[in-house]
């Protein structure tokens, strides 16, 4: 059944404005927003999508990618359908950008399925909001992650960071990690290749690192958009001003929905993480099997303290949160499971 929105307001002429991300869609009658999933009924806004299912899995947490957040424990991973951005490489495209066949699963069922979860596989730690953008299912997230923090277990945003102060601010109490997309350090791209702006999704990464949320972000390099020196040198710099032991995860593009540029060349993103590496502490390499840079080092020393395989964590010299060798505290947060 669709929910009345949480944020909009009535407009002349039986419309409504969604105030739920910084597009702010006026919507006329029986029509939806540009999230698709969001429409106008009576004079009201509806969350069309509340507790519609499009994917259900268990995952690695880091497959979300969240490298120091309970690293190597497992995570219940849902979404929906339906984005506020349209990205032209769209990873999920075909049920953030199309229909998609949903099931019902309300939110005391998907904790409930959870708490079985985690009873048959201690490394289940929570829920993760993924696949699609959990920013349009915000009704559903915010009661489900209500409910699931009554139960002890952790909530996971992965989200392209695209909405307004108010709602962000409220759900953020629920809210125990986060991997923000930061799809380019250039409003020019955000507006071309993702139809967004820049400036609300870096309000979000530093509004939740400033209310205590773990958060990682992960960034697509795509060739000759957004892998430039200068543009790679400015977005590590802006992340350092925040805290310079934010993980900074750089993926490797390879053509999908709308783009058929051909994949990053495995020597750009090296070089990329290169130059972020002058700036922060954690960089980590996606979508380049056995290409290394996915361990966790030690900033001070060097030494290997989290190692893995994929996206599997294959070993830990963590000791009470420390580097075995020179003592020095790593950004870790939460039990770490080997």
């Amino acid at each position: 059944m669709p929910k009345e929105a949480a944020f909009f307001e009535r407009i002349a002429g039986a419309g409504v404005k969604c105030l739920l991300c910084p597009k702010q869609c006026s919507i006329a009658e029986g029509k939806t927003g540009f999230c698709r999933v969001r429409k106008n009924l009576g004079g009201t806004l509806w969350a069309m999508g509340y507790a519609r299912c499009s994917s259900y899995a268990v995952d690695p947490i880091e497959k979300k990618p969240l490298y120091h957040f309970y690293p190597g424990s497992h995570i219940v991973s849902v979404g929906t359908t339906g984005c506020n951005f349209a990205c032209k490489f769209c990873q999920n495209w075909q049920i953030a950008q199309e229909e998609s066949p949903t099931r019902e699963l309300a939110p005391e069922t998907l904790v409930g399925a959870t708490l079985e979860e985690r009873a048959t596989d201690g490394r289940v730690v929570g829920i993760a909001y993924t696949y699609s953008e959990p920013v349009v299912w915000y009704e559903y997230v915010a009661e489900a992650a209500a409910l699931a923090r009554e139960e002890g277990l952790k909530n996971v945003l992965v989200t392209n960071g695209f909405i307004l102060e108010e709602p962000l601010n409220r759900l953020l109490p629920l809210i125990d990690g986060m991997n923000v997309d930061v799809k380019a350090f250039s409003d020019e791209y955000y507006r071309r290749v993702c139809a967004g702006t820049i400036e609300p999704v870096l309000r979000t990464v530093e509004t939740a690192s400033a209310a205590g949320c773990h958060v990682e972000v992960t960034t697509l390099i795509v060739p000759g958009l957004n892998d430039s020196d200068d543009e790679i040198r400015d977005l590590s710099q802006w992340l350092a001003s925040i805290e310079r032991g934010i993980p900074l995860h750089l993926s490797r593009y390879f053509p999908n929905y709308r783009m058929t540029l051909p994949p990053t060349p495995e020597s750009s993103l090296k070089r990329c993480r290169e130059i972020a590496m002058e700036n922060l502490h954690y960089v980590f390499l996606g979508n380049m099997a056995g290409a290394g840079g996915s361990d966790t080092r030690c900033p001070r020393c060097g030494t290997t303290v989290l190692e893995r395989s994929g996206l599997e964590l294959r070993g830990s010299r963590l000791e009470d949160g420390r580097c075995p060798d020179c003592g020095r505290a790593i950004e870790v947060r939460g039990e770490v499971f080997v």
